[in-house]
């Protein structure tokens, strides 16, 4: 089964796809920027975790060249252990990165440090001097401010000009210190303007601080502490603008996509649609099942456009076959009045009496034919431009009033079946109406004495309307299998001589179809008969 969207479902589609556009761009750059700042705390804790190490084995040497410089007896065989090599431990204990822009609080501009209240550990002070090469190449090539501490938070080893200043006063320090490795936010404080996209430097307004502590044989030692600006979205978004651009075609891409599904599912078949209405302005007729359009209102419309055109035609059709059987109708009335008003106009002084009220009479009975002519035919234009309302008919009541009528002109009628209480949706001068056409036409073709038996049924439909289900039969002459498919056509009849019109049928069914009903002709043995089918009302 071809699936054919809603027109609105389309529509909706669309907007929330636009809608999600820039939802999305915000959101991915968001997780971008968080990205950026994780990738830059990820690298500043490996950077303090190999410094650590390094300043761990130098802070180890720096311990035992000093014990050897006061030699003991008690400590000559520690010495000898101690110079041994220390076994590694080679437990996996990764450390992840925890910052999120989304939930981590942000904290002001680092303080300044403060003097310090005693000098730096000499062990410490002594171990950081060999990593002072270290941290100027950290600071030249990865733009890292490195701080190396004493367990007081004294600072003994910097990328900057402040050793011998203290850095206790600082939460992630103080932290550090007692074990914990920290990372924290800080609101940038620089004195430069943002640089440009091209330059080493980097413009964020916040920086990333991340202390490590550095703990020998279970004893805490110093903490190193380093910072770095992380790359903001504006520069990183700069940096790999080849590939955005790669991006920027697959989006536009998609837009294009877009653009040509809507051409597909509008344009096209708006297009088919104005060549529909084209056609059937023309007078040109329409396949009978219409080429899908794609969408469920298109093809709806199409289908319905369709269908117009049809019953167009159709009723086109009916009106020029209507027009040329009126124009036949009232051609043999009209023209032997003309025939006889000529004769009159002629021969009127020689003529007798008796030939002047023959010819009179003709008129008379010609003008009396058009004036039934010109009712039936308003009739039958009523009947098919009615539009039915919400009256009700009893029709058990209309049906034995009208068959007393025409009982007394010379109709023997029986009433069979269910007493039907229910009323037909229908008004009850038209249900008379077609009552009075079924019995006139029995009696014009048939004759006084004809016998009638109308058969009463109620059709009970679960969920629907019931219906009333009547069967006219008589024991007259019958209509021949040739007649039988013309009866219902406007004008047929045989009985022509005897006032018949042909319009008595096809009003009956034009009404009955304009109230959901239907009159069919059933085939018997005997006679003619007819089935009539009436909406009941609920209630």
């Amino acid at each position: 089964m071809t699936f054919r969207p809603r027109l609105r479902t389309l529509l909706l589609v669309i907007n929330l796809i636009i809608l999600l556009l820039p939802l999305g761009g915000i959101t991915m750059l968001r997780l971008y920027e968080n990205e950026l700042v994780r990738q830059t705390e990820s690298e500043l804790i490996g950077q303090t975790v190999l410094l650590s190490t390094a300043f761990k084995e130098a802070y180890r040497k720096s311990a035992s060249i000093r014990k050897e410089r006061l030699p003991t007896p008690e400590t000559e065989e520690e010495d000898e252990a101690e110079a041994a090599p220390q076994p590694i431990d080679t437990t996996l204990a990764p450390i992840a990165p925890t910052l999120d822009l989304a939930q981590t609080v942000i904290l002001p501009p680092a303080p300044a440090p403060t003097p310090a209240s005693q000098p730096g550990d000499p062990a410490a002070v002594t171990a950081a001097r060999t990593l002072t090469p270290l941290l100027a190449t950290a600071r030249k090539n990865l733009l890292s401010g490195t701080r190396i501490v004493d367990f007081r938070g004294t600072i003994v080893a910097s990328s900057s000009t402040d050793e011998g200043q203290s850095l206790s006063g600082w939460s992630e320090v103080a932290r550090a210190l007692a074990g914990e490795t920290t990372s924290q936010l800080r609101i940038r404080n620089s004195k430069w303007s943002t640089p440009a996209l091209g330059s080493i430097s980097r413009g964020a307004r916040i920086r990333i601080f991340v202390a490590h502590p550095v703990i020998l044989e279970n004893r805490i030692i110093g903490a190193v502490v380093m910072s770095r600006t992380p790359l903001e979205v504006t520069k990183a978004l700069y940096l790999i603008r080849f590939h955005l651009l790669k991006t920027g075609l697959a989006i536009g891409s998609v837009a294009l996509a877009i653009t040509l599904l809507l051409a597909y599912y509008l344009n096209r078949p708006l297009k088919r649609l104005i060549k529909q209405a084209e056609l059937a302005q023309t007078g040109h007729t329409f396949a009978a099942t219409p080429e899908s359009a794609g969408i469920r209102e298109f093809d709806q419309l199409s289908a319905a456009l369709t269908r117009m055109a049809g019953t167009i035609e159709a009723r086109s059709g009916y009106i020029r076959s209507f027009a040329a059987t009126v124009s036949h109708e009232f051609k043999t009335p009209l023209t032997s009045l003309r025939g006889a008003m000529e004769l009159l106009q002629e021969h009127y002084d020689g003529m007798s009496q008796e030939e002047r009220e023959r010819f009179l009479t003709i008129i008379q009975q010609e003008t009396g034919r058009l004036e039934q002519l010109v009712g039936r035919l308003l009739e039958l234009a009523r009947a098919d431009a009615y539009t039915p309302g919400n009256e009700q008919a009893p029709v058990m009541r209309l049906l034995e009033e009208t068959a007393a009528q025409y009982r007394a002109k010379g109709l023997s009628i029986t009433l069979s079946g269910e007493n039907l209480t229910a009323s037909a949706c229908i008004a009850p001068d038209l249900l008379a109406s077609i009552f009075a056409n079924i019995f006139g036409n029995t009696l014009m073709h048939n004759g006084p004495g004809t016998e009638v038996v109308v058969t009463l049924q109620q059709i009970r439909r679960p969920g629907g309307l019931d219906q009333a289900e009547l069967f006219f039969s008589d024991n007259g002459k019958g209509i021949s299998a040739a007649n039988a498919e013309k009866i219902f056509k406007p004008f047929f009849t045989t009985a022509r001589e005897h006032g018949g019109s042909g319009l008595g049928l096809s009003i009956i069914r034009s009404l009955l179809e304009a109230h959901g009903g239907s009159v069919e002709l059933q085939e018997v043995e005997k006679g003619a008969a007819f089935r009539v089918v009436l909406p009941l009302c609920k209630g």
